[in-house]
Order: C-alpha cells, then structure tokens, then sequence
C-alpha cells in the first residue's frame, strides 16, 4: 500500500477535485486483508474442530491462567496490539487546534453516542426480542459482549479506512490519538457502568482495570518507546516504510491464532448454538450503520472537509476489536458468551466497512473540499 505519509499540516491528504479522482485506479487493500473475514470464518472453523478432537490439549491451554488472564491468548492479543500502537503518533495532537470541529464529533459519537446506544440496542435485542430463543443467561453475556467492544474505538484498522477512502491521513493520527489519550480513563468506567446497568452481570472493576494496564497501557508506552527510539536511529522513513510492514503480517497472523484458541475454548458450546453467532451481529450491524451515517452527516452539516469526514465516519463506527476480545476473555473466560461477542464483530467488521468506504468513495461530492 503506498500510503501517505503523516504531516503536521492537515491539508496534506487534501482529496484532489472529483473529476480527477475518477480517473485513478480504486486504492485496494492487500488481498490477505481484502478477505480477512474468510480467514476469521476459516478460523473459527478449525478452531471448533480442534475443541472437538483434541478436547485434552485444548483444557490444559485452558487452564493457563494467572489472575483471571488466560497465558496463551494474552501473548497472542499483545502481538495484536503492539503493532498497531506503533502508529500512533501523539506528537499530531499538538495540531489538532488547526481544525477542531471533525476531531469534536467524532468524540462526541466515540464516547457519548455509541457506547449507548449499543448499550440499548443489546438490551432491545438480548434482553427482550432474542430472549425466548437465546436465554437469559447468553443474553446477559451477549449484551455484555457488545458494550465491551462498542466501548473501544478504533485504533488500527482505522488507517486503512482512511487511505481507501482518501482520507486525511495527518487528521487520522490525531483522532486515533485522542481516542486512546481518552480510552486510558473512560474505557474502565464506562464498561462497567453500561454492563451493570444493561445486564445481571457485575463487573469485577479491579480486573476490568487490571486488563486495561495489560492490554492498553503496556503496549501504548511500549509502542511510544520503540516508535521514538527508532526513528532517531533509523529515520522516520524507515520506520514507516520497513519495520511497520513487517510487523502487520504478525498482528494479523496473531489475530488468527487468538481467533482459533478462543473458538477450540467455545467448541462445545458453538455447536449447538451456531444461530446465535447470526443473532449477535443484527445490533452489532445496526449499530455500525447508524453510528457511521450520525458522524458522516454531522460532519456534512458544520461542513467539514470530505478528507475529515470520511475517516472520522469510520472511526465512529469501528471498534477496536482486539482490546474488546482480550477485555471479555479477561473478565468472562474464553468460554463465554461475552467473548464469543466480541469474537463476531471481527467477523462481520470488515466486509462492512468496506461498504462504508464505498459509500463514502461515491458521495465525496457532498462536501466542501470535493
């Protein structure tokens, strides 16, 4: 992917005018992540057969837990995670006075809109039009589940969407910034509050905390170390040309084995439950559209640039997925349904922000900057 590189000047991912734009080749993603939800079906796939004919090895991975935190996946979860927070690049926060309004609503949809409603709809859904079907039980994991991985906003994939979408790639940075400046403080709270109130479950504060340290704090500070110390020796170029492309292979690789190890955990249970899996991602879906189209026309009513408004569109719709899982499993077990939750927005996430980036692709005419 020939990405642009990030600038303090949020002008740089400027979308040239409409006309030109037609006559350039579609940007495309790599065809490991064009079809990364075929990779996390196959995934689950072989992970319920393992679970089914290998029920020994599968329990003592099992049982490697310290503190609530199951071993393997923790590792794999961590080589997720430390990737991505290499990208992050919190020196571009001390831009985000040049144009503020995009960075605004995107907060306002992350963290007072989307935890919410995703919050309401798992109650509509779970709690009431799929009880008779799913249980009390499941509807309480589920719910749970869904609020976890609406709670964290997008930190990765993100930049994709943006560079498919010809997005201001400088503007990007701070907003994927900012969110994980916030999801250090609100992610915790938030999660429990929303649980407690939606569901019968508690929320053990201690270990949902504890998890956060694990999972967001560790990896960001890592992440910020070696991102610096690296750019002084090597130079910015090389960081960003070299090392991160050789680390994305890892993360998606390690997304796939974590996916395989919590499926062979939940084997049993998938096999007589597989209409739940379809069950789970009609609020999930619901709530990607209605979050994205809210930003995406908020952003079209003060007027901010197209270059802003499609990522931030994105952004506001996204989750980040890999702390959500490593949260669930942390506070539920692998087992659970709450896991299993999280587990189906990886599946449906990426075939459905595509649609968002070619929705956006084709009304970039809208905006101002067009």
């Amino acid at each position: 992917m020939d990405q642009k590189k990030p600038s303090g000047d949020f002008t740089a991912g400027r979308t040239p005018p409409l006309a030109s734009s037609r006559l350039k080749p579609p940007r495309q993603m790599s065809f490991f992540d064009r079809y990364l939800s075929v990779w996390v079906g196959l995934c689950m796939l072989i992970g319920v057969l393992i679970g089914r004919f290998f029920p020994e090895p599968v329990a003592v991975l099992r049982g490697m837990e310290v503190s609530h935190i199951n071993l393997p996946i923790a590792a794999l979860i961590w080589l997720m995670i430390y990737p991505m927070m290499l990208k992050v690049d919190f020196s571009a926060i001390l831009d985000v006075g040049k144009n503020p309004r995009g960075l605004f609503i995107t907060l306002f949809i992350n963290w007072l809109v989307k935890p919410f409603s995703m919050a309401l709809l798992g109650w509509v859904f779970f709690k009431q039009l799929f009880l008779p079907v799913i249980g009390p039980e499941a509807a309480d994991q589920y719910v749970a589940g869904t609020i976890i991985l609406a709670a964290a906003p997008c930190t990765a994939m993100v930049f994709v969407w943006s560079y498919l979408t010809e997005g201001d790639p400088a503007y990007t940075l701070v907003q994927v910034a900012v969110n994980d400046l916030i999801l250090l403080l609100a992610f915790a709270p938030i999660v429990t509050w929303l649980v407690t109130g939606a569901s019968n479950l508690t929320v053990p504060f201690d270990v949902l905390l504890y998890s956060v340290v694990v999972f967001i704090v560790i990896p960001l500070a890592t992440g910020m170390l070696t991102r610096s110390g690296l750019m002084k020796v090597k130079g910015a170029e090389w960081f960003e040309a070299v090392f991160l492309p050789r680390l994305h292979p890892i993360a998606l690789g390690a997304l796939l084995m974590t996916l395989v190890l919590i499926f062979a955990f939940q084997a049993d249970n998938l096999v007589g439950r597989w209409f739940h899996v379809v069950l789970i991602a009609v609020p999930i879906l619901i709530q990607v559209y209605f979050n994205s189209s809210l930003v995406y026309g908020l952003m079209r009513l003060f007027r901010v640039k197209y270059s802003i408004a499609a990522p931030g569109a994105l952004i506001g719709a996204s989750n980040f997925f890999e702390l959500a899982v490593a949260t669930a499993i942390t506070l539920y077990g692998p087992e659970s349904g709450a896991a299993l939750a999280t587990v189906v927005g990886v599946l449906v996430e990426v075939p459905v922000m595509l649609s968002v980036c070619a929705f956006c692709n084709r009304t970039r005419m809208w905006f101002p900057d067009s």
